[in-house]
């Protein structure tokens, strides 16, 4: 009985907890062939360091999960809750994974959403979005280098959008390039951070790896080698007037991109 009471103390615990860390979707591979298979995990992290690091802290709880899917070429959409595995043995150890095969060529977004209210000391409401993409190509060895698709936005609360092909042609040299959203509109004056995995940004502002949104909300950094980046932005906000349930809006939305070492679609 005892040791039921502490598995259900972990679980709301980690239910809680969530929406106040960043989530962030990681594929194994960037490029597929058509019918390959990619596997999609769902990550959750405290970001060390004002939240900028790859640092895994902890589990999405089932019911934290909120909207996790994949949107194919045409616009339709996979929901990849019903066969996540869970990698982990306790409640607040490992991820979410699952398998995603896809069937036509083209570019794929695999994307998690979730709109929470929470309790840390004071009630906020937690707005967070996480977003990977990759291709699925007819060939591996002649990969195209002309795939639209990548700057629709899914109409996330708080959103980036990339303005420039996040999967290819991309590597060491090429930029990245994102538009910071908020419903829907640029958001000036926010700072996105691009995350190399493994690296440790500077306090404050770190002039090598994070940008200020201007007018336009869009940014961009390019990085000098292949690596996992975590592109990372947070905004703010008091509640509407006259919401007594939560005193803040916290949002948070990520990018997670794979550069690689060579880019797929560039001559030998």
């Amino acid at each position: 009985m005892y040791r039921t009471l502490l598995a259900l103390a972990a679980v709301a615990a980690a239910a809680l907890s969530a929406p106040a860390h960043d989530t962030w979707v990681q594929t194994n591979t960037h490029v597929v062939r058509v019918g390959d298979a990619v596997h999609l995990d769902l990550m959750l992290g405290n970001h060390g360091n004002d939240h900028r690091d790859f640092k895994i802290a902890g589990k999405l709880a089932a019911e934290s999960v909120g909207r996790f899917e994949v949107v194919a070429p045409d616009g339709k959409k996979y929901d990849l809750r019903p066969d996540l595995i869970d990698l982990g043995y306790a409640p607040k150890e490992g991820f979410h994974t699952a398998k995603f095969a896809p069937a036509v060529p083209g570019l794929y977004v695999a994307a998690q959403s979730s709109d929470t209210v929470v309790n840390h000391g004071k009630s906020v409401r937690a707005v967070r979005s996480a977003k990977a993409y990759f291709l699925a190509s007819p060939s591996l060895d002649k990969v195209r280098d002309d795939w639209g698709g990548f700057d629709k936005a899914l109409g996330h609360p708080f959103e980036l959008v990339p303005v420039k092909n996040p999967v290819a042609p991309l590597g060491p040299g090429t930029p990245i390039r994102v538009k910071l959203l908020h419903h829907g509109k640029a958001l000036p004056g926010v700072t996105v951070s691009f995350v190399p995995r493994g690296a440790t940004l500077k306090e404050g502002l770190d002039p090598e790896y994070e940008r200020v949104t201007p007018a336009d909300g869009v940014v961009s950094f390019t990085p000098k080698a292949g690596n996992y980046y975590l592109v990372v932005a947070h905004h703010t906000t008091p509640a509407p007037a006259g919401e007594s349930a939560y005193s803040e809006v916290k949002y948070a939305a990520t990018l997670t991109v794979f550069v690689p070492d060579r880019c797929p679609c560039c001559a030998e």
